[in-house]
């Protein structure tokens, strides 16, 4: 499966209808959005207005991406404001099966994000319950960072231990991504790719989505 999600972290939310618009024209299957809280990662983006006025223009699904302390405390906010896909941090969940269960309870996919230092084999527990596994490939909070090359082992070891539970999760990864990162993430079981800074900052951001879907 090769999809992609751009990232509207690197938007112009001076104009960040017309970008939404031009990912609605685009082969684009998921609209990423980066929630920051400036606690659990050095950054603040945007909340849950900024998701629901992305919602009202959108008509791809929502992939939300909650960097943030305490998830749990806003999962029904964000499935109100308009998520398809809810990823909580590994590392903010000490109770991560319940906070999995909760996502699940609104009908919506549920999705685990591993930050690059976390080791895939935390979660052979609870694999068979996520609907995607986000792996980042750069520290989170800013955009445009290199791509972390260790990611490619992590990806492989991930998708060892979704076969070996036939499991039916997808694996993300956000991150440096471009066209010779984003062709060897698919190569190792990759399924989606995140792209913020490529897609947007590129000269033709509809035809940079269809060639990272083409790679």
């Amino acid at each position: 499966m090769r999809l992609v999600a751009p990232s509207i972290l690197a938007a112009n939310f001076n104009r960040l209808g017309d970008d939404i618009e031009m990912i609605n024209r685009s082969e684009a299957d998921f609209v990423h959005c980066d929630v920051m809280d400036g606690v659990f990662v050095p950054n603040i983006s945007f909340g849950i207005p900024v998701v629901q006025a992305v919602k009202s223009v959108s008509k791809k699904p929502l992939d939300v991406h909650l960097m943030i302390v305490n998830p749990e405390k806003y999962i029904e906010d964000f499935y109100r404001a308009g998520a398809s896909i809810l990823t909580v941090h590994y590392e903010a969940c000490p109770h991560l099966h319940r906070v999995i269960q909760q996502i699940k309870g609104c009908g919506i996919k549920a999705s685990v994000c591993l930050n690059p230092h976390t080791p895939v084999a935390l979660l052979e527990d609870i694999i068979e319950e996520l609907d995607m596994v986000l792996l980042m490939s750069v520290n989170p909070g800013f955009g445009g960072q290199k791509f972390i090359e260790n990611t490619y082992r992590k990806a492989t070891q991930l998708k060892e231990l979704i076969v070996k539970r036939n499991a039916q999760t997808l694996i993300e990864v956000d991150g440096g991504v471009n066209f010779e990162i984003g062709q060897r993430l698919y190569s190792y079981g990759v399924d989606i790719l995140v792209a913020g800074s490529f897609v947007f900052n590129s000269e033709n951001p509809v035809e940079t989505i269809a060639n990272l879907k083409q790679l």
